[in-house]
């Protein structure tokens, strides 16, 4: 890995860069503490008149808050950072754009998804585009390629992947390390716990209140805790419910909030025409691993570590699907016949691969259980099936069906 001070380039610059070609207003949405801020600057140095303007500054803001039509004044590329801490500035943003359509007009950072904002009085359809950037991926932790999706669906399963000396233990590691730039510097264990617990104790105090007033934040607390005790589980609204002694609707509420603030991601179950018998279910993953690393800190059976490893995978997933050259999205499936796969791809002509993750470093036929299931009933819409598996070689179990490694999803040109 490179020096831990170092800037880590990410694949979401060059988005943003090829964006404020040919539109107004480029929103960078995320987590906090992902690097938003650093993304934009770096973005912000491609353009010679670029201003920058940061809300966390009380005067800026105080300034922004008193004057939002003189404050958006500016010829060039203006970059506003936590936008959302003043929502006036939404209005005189879609005034200003809307007199004068040149493309690369503002480059906006926020904390939160924020047209899920209470604050933010109107979108600006046709206007803008929003680049999601996560946690680093290991791809750009490593300085790697992490271009797995797109080869799954170029290659199908005739791709390979280099040989790795990775074992299950370190991939477990790279999990409960997560993407977070202040927590891979923090090489201690307990250094790394300790940003972890004043990140949540920050996201919960401050961002959640940005979405909604809840009264009872102890109860948004233990969520969490139950949350990462099924990584990568089904969702069970009802069970959540009654173990918090709260309402269901209380609880999706919540998960909505989370998932608002980027600390949650909620994968849909997948279904077809010729899978009648799948579930409606959806799963819950943390956005980052290393926060449902360190809420199940001190498991010792496999279940919570072999979902911690899901979690892992399916986050990356997810990354990839951000600057992966076709539109597709990201699924699971599992049936009433209890026949499951833990991703689906899928893209916009309904072709499909499947992904299954095994926590053992060998694999078997029977993995590939779920994934023939798609495969039989998919026909030609059925791309190629994986098991990535914590192994160290790349193998073919037979037509469409590949084991490889779980580095095959950073090491893939």
């Amino acid at each position: 890995m490179r020096r831990a001070g170092d800037y880590l380039p990410r694949r979401a610059a060059d988005l943003v860069l090829e964006a404020l070609t040919d539109t107004r207003v480029v929103v960078v949405n995320g987590a906090r503490q992902v690097g938003k801020s650093t993304l934009a600057e770096v973005v912000l140095r491609h353009h010679s008149d670029g201003v920058a303007r940061f809300l966390d500054d009380p005067g800026t803001r105080a300034a922004a808050a008193a004057d939002p039509v003189g404050f958006v004044r500016h010829d060039g590329l203006m970059l506003i950072d936590e936008v959302q801490r003043v929502p006036d500035l939404w209005l005189a943003i879609k005034n200003l754009v809307d007199r004068d359509p040149r493309p690369g007009r503002f480059l906006l950072t926020g904390s939160a998804r924020l047209l899920g904002l209470r604050s933010v009085p109107d979108s600006l359809p046709g206007r803008s585009e929003t680049v999601e950037l996560w946690p680093l991926s290991q791809g750009e932790i490593d300085g790697t390629t992490d271009n797995f999706v797109d080869a799954a669906f170029a290659h199908g399963a005739d791709l390979r992947a280099p040989v790795t000396d990775l074992r299950r233990r370190d991939y477990l590691a790279r999990a409960a390390r997560g993407g977070y730039p202040e927590a891979i510097r923090r090489e201690a264990p307990r250094r790394r716990e300790r940003f972890f617990e004043g990140y949540l104790a920050d996201l919960i105090a401050r961002d959640v209140k940005q979405v909604a007033e809840i009264e009872r934040v102890g109860d948004m607390r233990r969520l969490l805790s139950l949350l990462a005790a099924q990584t990568a589980g089904l969702l069970n609204v009802n069970r959540l419910a009654s173990e918090l002694s709260i309402t269901a609707p209380t609880v999706r509420s919540y998960l909505h909030i989370l998932e608002t603030i980027y600390l949650i991601r909620i994968v849909p179950a997948w279904s077809a025409n010729s899978t009648t018998r799948a579930t409606a279910t959806p799963k819950v993953i943390f956005v980052d691993s290393g926060v449902a690393g360190y809420l199940t800190a001190g498991a010792v059976s496999d279940a919570p570590l072999g979902g911690l490893l899901e979690n892992f995978v399916l986050g990356e997933l997810g990354r990839q699907l951000t600057w992966a050259r076709h539109s597709l999205r990201l699924y699971h499936y599992r049936d009433r016949d209890q026949y499951e796969v833990d991703a689906i791809l899928e893209d916009n002509a309904g072709n499909v691969v499947g992904i299954e993750v095994k926590a053992s470093e060998t694999v078997r036929g029977e993995d590939f259980r779920g994934i023939r299931l798609l495969q039989r009933r998919l026909g030609d819409r059925f791309r190629a099936g994986f098991v990535l598996h914590c192994g160290t070689d790349s193998l073919s179990f037979g037509e469409g069906l590949t084991a490889l490694p779980i580095s095959a999803l950073w090491t893939t040109a």
